[in-house]
């Protein structure tokens, strides 16, 4: 899975999740500041990106650690790498 596929998943997902516009995933916009979404909005976010990715996001402590949509790609992709190094 390379990186742009994650980038426009991530955004097609969330975008429709939220219905907000696409143009708003950027990867420096900031969760909360720029997406105005709050916590239970980001436990919203996981279950649409699992569902989208078909696995599960197990480091969910990391969660915690995503201010940007940069992180999001980012926390996607390790996870990808760890789910398949897993196999």
């Amino acid at each position: 899975m390379d990186r742009n596929y994650i980038v426009e998943t991530v955004n097609k997902v969330l975008s429709e999740e939220f219905e907000k516009d696409i143009a708003l995933f950027t990867p420096d916009a900031h969760i909360r500041d720029d997406l105005n979404l709050d916590s239970l909005d980001i436990v919203d976010m996981i279950i649409a990106l699992e569902a989208a990715f078909k696995f599960k996001l197990k480091d969910r402590s990391k969660i915690l650690e995503i201010a940007t949509m940069s992180d999001v790609y980012d926390f996607i992709e390790k996870t990808y790498q760890a789910e398949i190094s897993a196999r």
